[in-house]
């Protein structure tokens, strides 16, 4: 039997937790997910909660990194996600991605949990996602936002983003900046 691909995502974020609440390592819950590889979502959902007493986030944390997220794909190219949304969002995005790969030319646009990502071979980098009345900005590594603190004053700076107005001027800098700490804490 071939051993499943497993599509490295944030999903893994999950996995101290399962086993520490499941009392099983994580090779044992992919073995378990062998099981299932044929099966859809949400028999795959019931086999963990049934048999196991996961939780719906732990359940649907294991079942998704397994599938690689493809089920919930909705667009294969940054082009299709940026028709998707508003035109002054779409906009603002394509001036956010334009601004940091102006000075980090090697980093490639794509599409990862149906919103716009740059990477380096196969490390996120810096995100961002769409509300109605904002953006939120992501630096891939959240110790970022710390490390640039002082200058995220003004701005509503959550865990790991930044909410940002659709009208916001974009900091060409900041960007560049946060990117840059990015890249150095991928070499670290």
């Amino acid at each position: 039997m071939k051993p499943i691909k497993i599509d490295r995502s944030k999903r893994e974020s999950h996995f101290p937790a399962i086993e520490k609440r499941y009392g099983e390592p994580m090779s044992y819950w992919f073995s378990q997910m062998k099981k299932m590889k044929e099966r859809k979502y949400p028999e795959q959902i019931a086999f963990l909660k049934e048999n196991f007493g996961f939780s719906q986030a732990h359940a649907n944390a294991l079942v998704m990194f397994i599938r690689g997220s493809k089920l919930s794909r909705r667009f294969e190219t940054p082009k299709e996600l940026f028709e998707s949304i508003n035109n002054s969002q779409a906009k603002k995005a394509k001036e956010i991605f334009s601004a940091i790969r102006s000075s980090h030319p090697k980093l490639k646009l794509v599409v990862a949990w149906n919103q716009p990502m740059l990477k380096l071979g196969d490390k996120y980098v810096f995100g961002l996602s769409f509300a109605k009345k904002h953006i939120l900005i992501a630096p891939w590594n959240p110790k970022v936002l710390s490390i640039l603190k002082s200058r995220l004053k003004g701005y509503e700076v959550n865990k790991k983003t930044i909410r940002i107005p659709n009208d916001w001027k974009v900091d060409k800098k900041l960007l560049k900046d946060m990117v840059a700490e990015t890249l150095k804490s991928l070499k670290s």
